[in-house]
């Protein structure tokens, strides 16, 4: 199951933040995060917080039904307004994922997003997102998409090889995410990425090299390469311990990653996060830039994270509880934390560090900037960046990048 929450204070039953939260709210970005929890099956190496209909039968009753879902996610994007108060920014972008949030219909995702735009109003450049699995969409569900509203969807392609798909409890068969960028692509929708996942076990350089090139070949605008991370309590990391398939080690990711970058590179995309690139500047996920650039983003949903001015919030997990206080007039958050200014000041230099653009060296303390140093001489950072004032780094610091930070933050 999902890991859990961490600690925190306890959210007034209104979900009213401390006036600071506010302070200087115009000047930054605001987006919303619309959390889907339901999944046909279980994937084996995931840990989010989704829930198939097996594990909810009896523990949520009719609350917990992705029937009713949207209605209940309506009431805390309303619950948000009251919250925000006279808050006058526009949402600038809105991210739908999951779960498997097509597992609803897409009228249910195009109702989500209108107490969205009812409440707040959206940018009219808005960027409006939707995760989707291959096997759960077509083109009439991905039309309805477009005319609702929605302008970039995410496919989870994972892999082009069926036997790679099949250790990772993938359903869909080779080739259909693909099929979904040009159905997507017919639908109007403008940007398409396609999530991908390598370093599974059994997985081979030439198997990576094949899902790269369809990935590619199908026209995304943007494509996420992300290491498989295998999260203990799992089923992939169950059927490791026992021997059963084996673990990758870090040189592969490494290999791996090398060849994402010739790969992608070579087609025309290039890196602004490290596991993330795009053919534009306008194919970049704005949304995740608001993450990273420690933006305000209201997260509705059942485990779904919040930050506002340095306050950040999550709510309860299980759908049912997160329905019941809803329909109860409560705020779903199970716990928050009011950041102090050396804890924002570490999670910029961890995120910030990760983008093409980096990190500014002002951000970093006197050991930090002995360390930048030293990932200069390492060939680590980027020269000219860094004699701007930046810390950007090269490809191999971000082969690195986790040890990088780790120095830089201190």
């Amino acid at each position: 199951m999902p890991s859990a929450l961490p600690d925190g204070e306890p959210l007034p039953e209104d979900g009213a933040l401390p006036a600071s939260a506010l302070v200087g709210a115009g000047e930054r970005p605001l987006g919303f995060y619309l959390h889907v929890p339901y999944c046909a099956t279980r994937c084996g190496y995931c840990d989010f917080n989704t829930y198939t209909a097996t594990e909810l039968r009896g523990t949520g009753g009719v609350l917990a039904s992705r029937d009713n879902y949207a209605d209940t996610l309506v009431d805390e994007v309303r619950l948000a307004r009251k919250v925000l108060g006279d808050d006058p920014r526009p949402v600038r972008t809105v991210f739908v994922g999951g779960g498997t949030p097509t597992l609803l219909a897409a009228e249910d995702l195009v109702r989500m997003l209108g107490a969205v735009r009812d409440e707040f109003g959206l940018a009219d450049d808005a960027e409006i997102t939707t995760e989707a699995n291959p096997e759960s969409v077509g083109p009439a569900y991905l039309s309805a998409l477009r005319e609702g509203g929605f302008n970039r969807v995410s496919f989870g392609m994972q892999s082009a090889k069926q036997h790679v798909l099949k250790i990772l409890d993938r359903t869909h068969t080779p080739g259909r995410p693909e099929a979904c960028v040009a159905e997507a692509r017919a639908a109007g929708f403008e940007h398409v990425n396609l999530d991908l996942i390598y370093g599974t076990p059994g997985e081979t350089d030439d198997d990576w090299r094949a899902s790269l090139d369809a990935a590619i070949g199908a026209g995304p605008d943007h494509v996420s390469a992300y290491a498989l991370i295998v999260e203990e309590g799992t089923q992939l990391a169950r059927r490791i311990r026992r021997g059963e398939v084996p673990m990758t080690d870090d040189d592969v990711h490494a290999d791996r990653y090398l060849i994402t970058e010739e790969r992608l590179s070579a087609a025309g995309f290039q890196w602004y996060e490290v596991s993330n690139w795009a053919t534009s500047e306008a194919g970049r996920c704005l949304h995740n830039e608001l993450y990273w650039r420690g933006a305000d983003w209201w997260g509705a949903g059942p485990g779904a994270h919040s930050h506002v001015g340095g306050v950040r919030w999550w709510n309860v997990k299980h759908p049912g509880a997160y329905a019941a206080a809803l329909a109860g007039g409560r705020s779903p958050g199970a716990g928050r934390e009011v950041l102090a200014e050396e804890d924002r000041r570490v999670e910029r230099v961890l995120l910030e560090l990760r983008l093409r653009e980096g990190c500014p060296l002002s951000l970093l303390k006197s050991a930090g900037l002995a360390a930048s140093l030293r990932a200069l001489a390492d060939g680590l950072l980027e020269a000219r960046p860094y004699a701007e004032g930046r810390a950007v780094l090269t490809l191999r610091g971000r082969l690195l990048a986790d040890a990088v930070v780790r120095d830089l933050v201190d």
